[in-house]
Formats: structure tokens, C-alpha cells, sequence
């Protein structure tokens, strides 16, 4: 279970979420998603209610909190069926800022973030390196001026048309020129509307205001000011933030998670065809049971992944974990809730089958699960690696 100050501040985030949802709730948000917009409104609320603050140190004029904050700040919206993904990914990107970046970055990218006017996307994701970002092939080349010239592809960026700016992971030398593959990476943040930046939505529909984008980086010059950290170490301070990364995806899937589960037992208790509702009959409540104590066991996993993590322990393990465990507990719990539902779950009415596909792909993204159980067993139970 969760700390007493974490119960707290967990307590008081989903008092103010619920103002936010309460007016901006899942028929908006798929309205917003149909019709391929923004959920402007959304955000705008979620800054008035200070939401976009949490997570935020407070010597940088953020409300704090850590990434505990950050993750109820998604698990709560995401149990109203309204996950703030483009939140979540500038939460990310910011904390990584935070770390790394100089008092000029912070001011520039970290300070207008707190009220929701600065919005980050993340560009790692290439069409041929997949999960193995080492094998990235975007190409960040210094200038004699000190800037950089950018060239290569992204794909799979969420919300890169909503967002302002993006943090781009770049090489700034050739794999083949230096002694470990994970050197001779390098993070920028840069404007969207930088010339030579271009998108094209891909035909992914996962139910969700935010497309996924192809981006394409044509010669792109990047002032000097827009490398975060130092130069060929950026893939170190990326996975310094990973884990933070991991529980606020852990929270995002658990969210959807009960909110599928609360629309089934909903419906378990009053559809009764045969006379007791069928939430009587141990073959629909025993999988809703099921998904529930796994629910649970996830979300203990992620506090305490988020409590390691804001203490400056190593969260490796604990954060790997949650994402693991919450994924597949989101997974199993609206597996249960479409067989509750019957054929009614795939009627548009019914927003069930509509909550698959956004659940489904946690399992896969950021990170395949595949690969956290390559770093349980590698990194804690020390067994070999295959690959």
C-alpha cells in the first residue's frame, strides 16, 4: 500500500480531477477523438485546477510532489475514461529538462509548461530500429556555427500536431565511431514548426484525440541552445527519466483498467436475462474479481515504484513492474468486461469495445512487455541475456 503522504496527496488529486472530468468527461473526449481535435478544453481546465503544475519541483516554480503526483494525475483522469496522454509525454519531457537541462532551459521550456502552454511530443521511435534505439539512424551533425543539422525519420509520435515543441533523439556520431552503443547520443528540444519538420498522420485508430505521426527531419538547423545536457550522452539522461516514464504509463493503463471494470460491473448488476442479474453467476464475476485483485496489486507496485523513484533510489525494478503488471491487469479487466457485455460491447453505445485498443497497446508502447521481462530477468534475477 502506499505511504500516508502518498495516500494524501493521491486523496487530493483525484478531489481536483474530478472537477476537471466532471465537466470534460469520456463522451467529450471521444467526441474530441471522432472528430480528430485537440481536447483543448481538457487541458485548459486541468491548468486552471493547477493539475499541470504537480510532478514539478517547487524551486522552479512547479507545485511538487514528484512523479507520485504525476501518476495520480493520470490515474485519476484515466479513470474517467479521459487519459491525458499529451500530459503525460510533456510531464516526461520536462522532468528530463529538469535534470539536465541549463536555468535558460528550464525557463524556456519547464516554466510555461506549469500553466499548459508549453506541450512536448518525444521523437525516439525510428521505422527500422523499433525498441532498439541504439540502432537509430537520425543524424544530429555539428556545425562549424555550433549548431546541428538534423536528417531522418520518426514514427509512432503521439500528438505531434498538438504539441509545440518535441524532444528528439538524435545521433551525433555514427554508431560505427564510437566504443559502446549507447554513446554518441543526443537529445534536442526544438519547435514542431522548425523548417524542415514534417508530419503525416498514420492510419492508426486507437480511439484517442491524439494521432500518431510520421515525422520527417529534412536538414533541420538546430540552434545550440536546443541540446539538452551534454552532447553524446543523451540517451544516459533519457533513461535516467525512463523509469518515471514506466509508472506514469503504469497509472495511465490502470486508469482504463477500472474504468472498463466499473462499466462491467455496472452492467453485471443489472442485466439479467434469466432473471438474477449475471453478476450472480460465477462465470462472469470471477473474471471481474480476477481483473480487480490484479488491478490492485499494479497500482501497489506502481506508489511504491513512484515513492523509490522520488527518493532518488534506483525504481529500475519496481518501475518495470508496474508497467508490466498494470498493462496486462488493464488487459485481463477489459477482456472481462467485453465478455460481461456480451454483443452489446461492440455497439458504439456502449463505449466498451471502443476502450480495446488504447488498452491493448500499452502492453506494447512505450515498451514492449516482451522487453521488461528482459530486464527483470537481466538486471534482478541475473539470468543470461539472449539477444
Amino acid at each position: 500500500m502506499p505511504n500516508d503522504t502518498t495516500a494524501e496527496l493521491v486523496a487530493a488529486i483525484n478531489e481536483a480531477a474530478k472537477g476537471v472530468s466532471a465537466r470534460w468527461d469520456r463522451a467529450y473526449y471521444m467526441e474530441k477523438a471522432r472528430n480528430n481535435e485537440a481536447p483543448t478544453e481538457l487541458y485548459d481546465a486541468m491548468a486552471e485546477a493547477g493539475l499541470f503544475a504537480l510532478g514539478v519541483p517547487e524551486e522552479v516554480g512547479g507545485a511538487g510532489g514528484g512523479i507520485v503526483a504525476t501518476a495520480a494525475v493520470v490515474e485519476a483522469l484515466s479513470r474517467a475514461g479521459t487519459p491525458p496522454m499529451l500530459y503525460s509525454l510533456t510531464s516526461f519531457a520536462r522532468h528530463t529538462i529538469v535534470r539536465h537541462g541549463t536555468p535558460g532551459q528550464i525557463e524556456a521550456h519547464v516554466v510555461p509548461s506549469l500553466t499548459g502552454e508549453r506541450k512536448i511530443c518525444f521523437a525516439v521511435t525510428e521505422p527500422d530500429a523499433g525498441t532498439n534505439t541504439f540502432a537509430m539512424r537520425t543524424r544530429a551533425r555539428r556545425q562549424s556555427d555550433g549548431s546541428y543539422l538534423l536528417s531522418g525519420q520518426k514514427v509512432f509520435i503521439s500528438g505531434a500536431d498538438q504539441a509545440d515543441h518535441m524532444l528528439i533523439v538524435a545521433r551525433t556520431t555514427p554508431a560505427s565511431e564510437v566504443k559502446s552503443k549507447s554513446e554518441g547520443i543526443s537529445l534536442f528540444v526544438a519547435p514542431t514548426n522548425t523548417p524542415g519538420i514534417t508530419m503525416q498522420a498514420m492510419a492508426i485508430d486507437w480511439q484517442a484525440p491524439e494521432q500518431q505521426f510520421s515525422v520527417s527531419f529534412d536538414d533541420v538547423v538546430l540552434p545550440p541552445e536546443t541540446l539538452i545536457g551534454e552532447e553524446g550522452r543523451g540517451l544516459a539522461s533519457m533513461f535516467d527519466s525512463m523509469n518515471g516514464e514506466r509508472i506514469v504509463v503504469a497509472a495511465w493503463a490502470l486508469g482504463l483498467g477500472y474504468y472498463a471494470l466499473g462499466k462491467a460491473v455496472a452492467y453485471a448488476k443489472e442485466r439479467a436475462p434469466w432473471g438474477a442479474p449475471i453478476g450472480s453467476y460465477q462465470g462472469v464475476a470471477h473474471p471481474l474479481a480476477r481483473a480487480y485483485a490484479q488491478l490492485e496489486a499494479a497500482r501497489t507496485m506502481m506508489y511504491q515504484a513512484a515513492e523509490v523513484f522520488d527518493s532518488g533510489g534506483n525504481a529500475g525494478a519496481q518501475a518495470n513492474m508496474a508497467k508490466y503488471l498494470a498493462s496486462e491487469a488493464a488487459d485481463a479487466a477489459i477482456d472481462a468486461a467485453i465478455q460481461a457485455h456480451g454483443g452489446a460491447a461492440f455497439d458504439a453505445e456502449s463505449d466498451v469495445v471502443s476502450l480495446w485498443p488504447m488498452i491493448r497497446l500499452l502492453r506494447i508502447a512505450p515498451i514492449n512487455n516482451e522487453m521488461v521481462l528482459n530486464y527483470i530477468s537481466e538486471r534482478v534475477l541475473h539470468l543470461p541475456r539472449s539477444y
